[in-house]
């Protein structure tokens, strides 16, 4: 199904890589204001490329990108290959070391109506129309999104595990994460890699604005192209492919912080109370313990006065909007009908805009946002698992908008992909 190419990846020159750790960049979508500003200080760095600066951002990024090329700030790989990319990681309370192994290639870009490539969440139109104009202007992936195949015998772990043991970069991140990448230019090895791709459908996990702009670019060049066979390489996405057996792919949980809501606290609990068990805590720092495991609890933080929450059971038959049983089914799914749209009256539509709204990853921030009087209530949610997320992509739907935090992100500046005809590998027979 999933057809993948290797990349001849463009990368920094090596009077640059050896120091690449002050090239890399996070992703266009979770940088920081203020790690953008000091990013910019380094007129090399990959951030001026994802995130391009100026009133016609695009058109400056294009620019650019023709120098960094003429001057030779940047040098085409001479070869394809299959990029090898580990990311070593702990997580907060524990000493155990997490290794999540992937690879980046190219990947068709797939419309959601082929099932070959799916989605689990919805994208904003103005973020999309602003990485096609970029991918337009550059013909140039600066970053790759990240997918998900499964593979239970890990055909391909074995042939990863090897060529990592020869890395071409090795660095830490701005997350606190051990970024290895190698690459793999044997013929016979990348074959397998395609081949066992080829029967594969692919879950995007991250970078759905990325995608969806590689897709709208892709319906917007066959449109213009009478001749269009498919093997164009603006038929081509940049991903990075882990495995879902794996062990160390990890899914954090997203808090939902409100502001303000319409109604005094008594109202607020009373009417909770007619879905939920409410069980008063005495430390708000244990919220997200009590709830770990619990099918519909959360935690309830709310004017200084932390809560256990629980869904009735009897009440799930109550949702009422017209989503498969593996979504009803979510944690996230319960909180925004019975909280968000039953008792605070925020319809779903709404929800995706609504004022006061915002989302934390970080627990302790959720505790001090409403402690500081910034917000009046935070709601801690439990994470979701690898096998929801693969429920619901197979039964066609989408989860709650921030449903899932994939940890940890990929970055930008270890290779960058180009669709530009005489750059790319367009068929699967021309690799070699």
């Amino acid at each position: 199904m999933a057809e993948i190419l290797p990349v001849k990846a463009w990368r920094y020159n090596h009077y640059l890589d050896h120091k690449i750790e002050d090239l890399t960049s996070p992703l266009f979508d979770v940088v920081s204001l203020k790690q953008r500003n000091a990013l910019y200080q380094n007129p090399y760095n990959s951030i001026h490329l994802s995130v391009p600066r100026g009133n016609q951002p695009a058109d400056a990024a294009a620019e650019l990108l023709q120098n960094w090329k003429e001057l030779g700030i940047i040098k085409q790989d001479p070869l394809p290959g299959i990029y090898v990319y580990y990311q070593y990681f702990k997580l907060s309370g524990s000493d155990k070391e997490y290794c999540r192994k992937g690879f980046i290639c190219h990947i068709k870009a797939y419309d959601w109506n082929e099932g070959i490539l799916l989605r689990h969440e919805n994208t904003i139109p103005s973020a999309v129309n602003d990485r096609i104009d970029l991918l337009a202007k550059t013909e140039l992936n600066t970053s790759a999104t990240h997918g998900l195949y499964t593979d239970p015998e890990f055909i391909l772990e074995k042939y990863m595990d090897e060529s990592i043991k020869s890395p071409i970069y090795e660095t830490e991140d701005y997350q606190g994460v051990r970024d290895v990448l190698a690459i793999i230019h044997d013929h016979d090895v990348i074959q397998q890699f395609m081949d066992v791709l080829q029967d594969k459908q692919v879950l995007l996990a991250d970078g759905h604005h990325r995608y969806e702009g590689s897709l709208e670019y892709r319906k917007r060049m066959m449109a213009q192209n009478p001749s269009h066979t498919g093997y164009e390489a603006y038929n081509y996405h940049l991903m990075y492919l882990t495995n879902t057996e794996a062990d160390d792919l990890r899914i954090l949980p997203t808090h939902r912080i409100l502001e303000n809501i319409p109604m005094s606290d008594e109202e607020f609990l009373d009417r909770l109370s007619a879905y939920f068990i409410v069980t008063p805590k005495e430390d708000p720092f244990e919220l997200n313990e009590v709830i770990v495991g619990k099918k519909w609890a959360f935690g309830l933080y709310l004017s200084g006065n932390a809560f256990k929450i629980r869904l009735k059971p009897e009440i799930h038959g109550q949702i009422s909007w017209h989503f498969p049983d593996e979504v009803k089914d979510l944690d996230l799914t319960v909180m925004h009908y019975f909280i968000f749209e039953r008792i605070l009256g925020v319809y779903r539509e709404e929800q995706r805009n609504m004022p006061g709204l915002s989302y934390e990853r970080n627990f302790t921030a959720c505790i001090s946002s409403v402690d500081s009087g910034k917000a009046r209530l935070a709601l801690i949610t439990n994470d979701v698992s690898m096998e929801q997320v693969k429920r619901v992509c197979f039964s066609g739907s989408i989860m709650p908008q921030k449903s899932t935090f994939f940890y940890p992100k990929v970055i930008c500046g270890f290779l960058f992909s180009s669709i530009k005809e005489d750059e790319f590998i367009t068929a699967p027979a021309a690799c070699f």
